[in-house]
């Protein structure tokens, strides 16, 4: 009895990691010494599992703020294939032209997917912030979305072995006691080929480890410590005004993007 029931609490955890759904702009590095072109690559998948590639409608828009300035870069969408283990899925990508210095804001807003095991849709408004120079300029900034993580802190200057913060948003009031779900970008993208490498930067004590699950504070505010290198996606599930879509339910999460870095001698 004893074992069943240990068997059981393992395949309903697993069950719960499967379901960890991250939408990707992905870039390789968010803090570059000087502007260039680069192409964001923006599959919706489960980057800390090398799998679960999910096919993306054509997203309702991709945008970019730089010094306050908001352009509409929704016509640059361009669509592929993404691959993760056996998986394929479509994708997006667009050509981004970082021209001086400062932080340049990336917000996609996706088609709301509909995730067929659980008979609902989920909609993520999601945030990476790159910044030129270091010279910080927007990554501050509250938007006013629908579902938004405000970083407190510099999202591409973050210390490995450090701590992350930010508060939970939905169209600007903080969103109380918000479950928040973190995974790290465990196995590389290659921009190339548009697929996540076979094998895994870090090894996982367990399943366990693989999505880790947060709450925001009474104000939406959280804390996260950042144990390794790396980029980060934190989501913060159902925190949106909008809560159906095509007569089913809609889960619409903020997600936001982080880099961390290690110190070297």
């Amino acid at each position: 009895m004893k074992k069943a029931l240990l068997a059981g609490a393992i395949l309903a955890l697993s069950s719960l990691s499967a379901q960890a759904h991250f939408q990707l702009i992905y870039t390789p590095e968010l803090a570059l010494e000087r502007g260039k072109s680069l192409t964001l690559k923006m599959p919706f998948a489960h980057p800390g599992s090398n799998g679960g590639v999910m096919d993306m409608a054509r997203p309702q828009s991709l945008k970019l703020i730089h010094k306050g300035k908001e352009k509409d870069l929704s016509s640059k969408l361009e669509p592929i294939g993404w691959s993760g283990g056996e998986e394929q899925a479509a994708a997006w990508q667009a050509l981004a032209k970082l021209r001086g210095m400062g932080d340049y804001v990336y917000l996609l807003t996706p088609e709301p997917y509909l995730e067929v095991s659980e008979d609902a849709y989920i909609q993520q408004i999601t945030k990476t912030i790159i910044n030129v120079g270091g010279l910080p300029t927007d990554w501050e900034n509250e938007l006013g979305l629908k579902a938004e993580i405000v970083p407190l802190q510099a999202p591409y200057a973050v210390y490995a072995g450090g701590t992350f913060s930010g508060v939970v948003k939905s169209e600007g009031k903080p969103v109380p006691f918000a479950e928040i779900e973190v995974e790290l970008i465990n196995y590389k993208p290659d921009m190339q080929a548009n697929r996540f490498d076979d094998k895994a930067t870090y090894n996982y004590p367990s399943g366990l480890y693989e999505t880790l699950s947060i709450r925001a504070d009474a104000n939406g505010t959280f804390t996260f410590g950042v144990p390794v290198a790396g980029i980060w996606g934190f989501a913060a599930l159902g925190v949106g005004p909008d809560k159906e879509h095509k007569g089913k339910e809609l889960s619409q999460d903020a997600v936001l993007w982080i880099e961390a870095k290690s110190l070297t001698p």
